[in-house]
């Protein structure tokens, strides 16, 4: 067999057949009888604290009663209007500190609702069924440039469509998704949902999508706004925070959202090269799903390492127990000092600890110390930014006229999300919607 190595990086370390009960559906789908029993339990709250708690304001008790009685078209009509990509946040949504971590029978003695399990019941039906449950409003004439494939621009550009207008999305990768294509676990995303959704959003009409297509290189943002209606910015955050120490150019060293990707993209997961001792930098979601591949792939020795302790962690408290299960060692209080290499292959990091310095050994290193904006192509003195921050109002319209912005590029309350992203491009294409009927009133 060929081996792809770096030291001790190596492709081939686990079988197909292992790799493929690896990467199997972490969260396998609810069957009818099991669906119907998690619906049961519950209580139908007024005012429920699950609806308060969910960025998109999902009618839960509603679409759960429905599931309940069995009508599931109906179930999915509560859940899509609100969220259009309710079936991506029932698998990525941290249900436990958002909807499920609200939910009333979240105490000891009880569990919460399985929320984002009966909404992944609900939508997965209507999108396997392809039920057609919402139509599109007359043509307008009128034409929104949206930049950027991900989750806000998606969720934008199908309530434009929704209401007659059309959507033209400019993503500078090969194909549309942005996080949910590129930068979430493989085992949570299978079977290529990401863009099995992103059809489901384009059969509604009004929506066209170009790939490799990259602001600052192949349209700017200056002519959008001459040549559409209005645009929305929707970009994420491009730009990976380096650690800035002594050895971070050695092999072995690398982002670990390119290594998300490249997991994500595999059309063959034992090529994949992947080190026996992986040192994951970071406390966050992606440091967790890194870590949990790695594990995966066949990694031996998994350590996560993060400079402050787990209280500040931005993982849930889920994904860190997942990841431990799954044979994660984490280590706190580690602050980076310094990565150490040999021959030009990385062999180790140094950390801080408190009063004492600790080696961890590694052949690879995984970069997941946050994400920043690359402003390449917005270029403009009246689009304002705050750190590093597209600064936007509370209805996602940015400083400079006929321009709006949301996701993670841009100032939102709440966490970086995917359904946070949605919402955000739910609020600009309302505000957009309602620009264009003021301008009207105003004309008449």
């Amino acid at each position: 067999m060929t081996m792809k190595t770096i030291g001790d990086i190596a492709s081939h370390r686990q079988t197909h057949d292992r790799l493929a009960c690896e990467f199997s559906d972490v969260a396998p789908l609810l069957d009818a009888t099991a669906a119907a029993t998690a619906a049961s339990r519950c209580h139908y709250c007024y005012d429920a604290p699950c609806v308060q708690a969910c960025p998109t304001s999902i009618d839960i008790p509603g679409f759960i009663r429905k599931i309940r009685n069995g009508n599931l078209k109906g179930a999915a009509s509560d859940i899509l209007s609100a969220n259009p990509l309710g079936g991506m946040c029932a698998r990525v949504c941290p249900t436990e500190i958002l909807c499920e971590g609200s939910c009333v029978r979240n105490h000891p003695g009880d569990e919460p609702v399985q929320i984002g399990a009966l909404q992944r019941h609900a939508t997965d039906w209507a999108m396997s069924k392809d039920v057609a449950l919402f139509s599109r409003a007359p043509e307008t004439g009128r034409r929104i440039a949206i930049i950027g494939a991900g989750p806000a621009g998606l969720a934008c550009a199908y309530r434009l469509a929704l209401s007659g207008h059309r959507a033209v999305i400019f993503d500078a990768r090969n194909k549309p998704g942005g996080l949910n294509e590129f930068g979430i676990a493989a085992y949570k995303t299978v079977e290529d949902y990401a863009q099995r959704e992103i059809e489901w959003l384009h059969s509604i009409g009004g929506i066209e999508i170009r790939t490799s297509q990259a602001l600052g290189r192949d349209f700017t943002l200056d002519e959008l706004r001459t040549q559409y209606d209005a645009v929305f910015i929707a970009l994420g955050l491009a730009g990976v925070r380096e650690l800035a120490l002594e050895g971070e150019s050695l092999n072995g060293v690398l982002n670990a959202v390119d290594f998300i990707e490249q997991v994500r993209q595999a059309d063959d997961l034992a090529s994949v090269p992947v080190g026996r001792r992986v040192v994951v930098v970071g406390g966050g979601n992606t440091a967790v799903d890194a870590c949990v591949q790695s594990r995966k792939l066949g990694a031996t020795n998994v350590t996560m390492a993060y400079r402050r302790g787990v209280e500040n962690m931005s993982a849930t408290w889920a994904e860190r127990e997942f990841a431990q299960t799954n044979g994660v060692h984490i280590v706190t209080h580690a602050q980076p000092v310094r990565l150490i290499g040999e021959n030009g292959q990385v062999t180790g990091v140094e950390f801080q600890c408190d009063a004492e310095r600790l080696v961890i050994e590694a052949d690879m290193v995984l970069k997941a110390i946050g994400q920043t904006l690359v402003p390449v192509g917005i270029g403009h003195e009246l689009l304002t930014l705050d750190g590093g921050r597209i600064v936007t109002d509370e209805n996602r319209q940015t400083t400079l006229a006929k321009v709006w912005a949301g996701g993670d590029c841009a100032t939102h309350e709440g966490l970086d999300l995917t359904v946070q992203a949605v919402q955000d491009g739910k609020l600009a294409a309302a505000s957009i919607d309602a620009s264009f009927e003021l301008t009207a009133i105003k004309a008449a």
